[in-house]
């Protein structure tokens, strides 16, 4: 049985999909149950069974009797709100969470891969996955880095497949539940329904009006990256999930409106709690990522924003 958690989620669900279009008949997903509005997500996925989180928590600790059932975990689950200052939470929810997952499958040899984030990098330029690059500026920053450290620390140990792969700015359909910390193509297309307008943030970082630049990489390719993983179980290590390629706000605006075919940019003056705190820049370095074997060609920004449009309008 594969074990999906956050599989009601963004990622998850979208994973679960296609490890049902492959022919995989028991997954379980794990998610956040309380949370209604994204287990939407779930409507076209027949699953062998859901449990909360706390509950799988729980069966893990205990080695309940369906533990002996579990073949392979995909650890997408995770408090992704890069607001969220309340460090006892994000820690228990992130890290020892995640901690506890891959103890129980390194004691039973199980394959495991988990998301990772480009947050790790913080405000370095250089993002290849080595130590010296990283620096987070949030508390779900430092949550993910953590465990990222804590599986470095285990390297030498690890007989089985641990796959860590740093998401960048991930977009596509089912994140609508993400309120806030949804894509910005989901926000760029609500604001454009709501005000005929796209919200930038003005010049900050030494970056003028709406220059500031993310990676941006559509949710198939992640998708594709995680089962590519799985494919090969050889394969160990924290790899970058990005398309190597930095759009600026701008680009990503201007694809919107000219998907739509209307709307108009409006800049913002930079929110100051954001100061101390903000990525103004992010490519992932692929090399690690290629050296391994993967070569799939990733989907350009405009074709990914029209994919995901024509789903949503």
């Amino acid at each position: 049985m594969i074990v999906v958690t956050g599989g009601a989620g963004f990622i998850g669900s979208h994973l679960v999909s296609q490890l049902k279009i492959k022919g995989v008949d028991k997954i379980l997903v794990v998610d956040n149950l309380k949370n209604n509005e994204k287990n939407r997500n779930l409507i076209e996925n027949e699953v062998t069974e859901i449990i909360d989180k706390i509950d799988f928590l729980e069966l893990i600790e205990k080695r309940k009797p369906l533990c002996e059932e579990i073949d392979f975990i995909f650890h997408q689950g995770a408090c992704t709100v890069t607001t969220e200052w309340d460090a006892r939470y994000m820690m228990a929810n992130n890290f020892r969470y995640s901690k506890t997952l891959l103890d129980f499958c390194l004691e039973r040899s199980i394959p495991f891969i988990y998301a990772s984030s480009a947050s790790v990098y913080g405000t370095c330029t250089n993002f290849s996955e080595r130590r010296k690059n990283e620096g987070p500026l949030n508390i779900y920053g430092y949550s993910k880095w953590l465990f990222d450290q804590y599986v470095r620390s285990l390297e030498k140990k690890i007989k089985s497949q641990v796959v860590g792969l740093r998401y960048f700015n991930v977009f596509g359909p089912r994140e609508a539940h993400k309120n806030n910390m949804a894509s910005v193509v989901y926000h760029f297309n609500n604001q454009i329904n709501e005000t005929d307008q796209v919200q930038l943030f003005s010049g900050s970082h030494g970056y003028d009006d709406g220059e500031q630049c993310r990676d941006f990489i559509f949710v198939d390719d992640i998708i594709d990256m995680n089962l590519w993983m799985m494919n090969n179980p050889n394969i160990s290590g924290i790899y970058n999930a990005g398309t190597g390629v930095a759009h600026s706000f701008n680009e990503i605006a201007n694809t919107v409106i000219k998907s739509r075919k209307k709307g108009k940019i409006k800049y913002i003056p930079f929110p100051k709690e954001l100061e101390e705190c903000y990525q103004s820049f992010t490519q992932a370095n692929l090399k690690n990522l290629r050296s391994v074997g993967y070569k799939k060609e990733f989907t350009s920004l405009s074709k990914g924003v029209n994919a995901y449009l024509d789903e949503i309008c």
